[in-house]
């Protein structure tokens, strides 16, 4: 089974990449910000790689860091999502950012993955919310959900939507500052903190 592939850029695809390994290509199918910062035609490059075989054909994923390939196991762990899905997810949100939707429960952002709906975005949240605190934090890569008992984050949270911030960032931005302040702090200055937070 193939797990590294080092070569050079052979050619560029839409949803691919063919790397050049000593005369022979491989085809290499990555999702959108593997592919965007892959060097030009002809560079060295080195991915790690997941091996799929399929009613015969072998098919070959490849991800830059272990991050990647890690959200990209997570995830074909749910029914309903594949190899292309979970690709396609990976394509619409970083594994910072996956972590920061399924912690705030923000369906929305899972949505803006192609193929993924509202129903399937609530099952990635339901079945995944859960072990986001077991992660090693390069892969979880975003704060440890909340508690369901912590209504200080939880009305820090309700207090940014309502400026008009998205759910993910807000909950993000909440939780790195009740993280720093300790979770004793008090709402109001939880909300100016997480401002900070969220300040360009």
């Amino acid at each position: 089974m193939i797990a590294l592939l080092r070569g050079r850029v052979a050619v560029s695809e839409e949803e691919a990449v063919v790397i050049d390994v000593g005369g022979v290509g491989y085809r290499v199918f990555c999702d959108a910000r593997t592919l965007a910062a892959l060097p030009p035609a002809g560079e060295a490059v080195e991915l790690l790689i997941e091996t799929h075989m399929r009613e015969g054909a072998i098919q070959l994923f490849g991800f830059r860091d272990r991050a990647g390939q890690h959200w990209f196991r997570l995830l074909q762990n749910i029914q309903g999502v594949g190899a292309r899905l979970a690709l396609a997810l990976l394509s619409a949100l970083t594994p910072e950012e996956l972590a920061a939707a399924i912690a705030a429960q923000d369906r929305s952002a899972l949505a803006r993955a192609n193929g993924v709906g509202p129903r399937l975005a609530g099952r990635i949240i339901a079945e995944l919310e859960d072990r986001l605190g077991s992660l090693p934090p390069a892969m979880a890569a975003g704060p440890a959900a909340a508690s369901p008992g912590d209504d200080a984050l939880g009305d820090a949270v309700s207090a940014l939507l309502h400026l008009g911030y998205g759910r993910s960032e807000a909950h993000r931005a909440a939780t790195l500052a009740r993280d720093r302040l300790g979770p004793e702090v008090a709402v109001d200055r939880l909300i100016r903190e997480a401002l900070k937070e969220l300040a360009p």
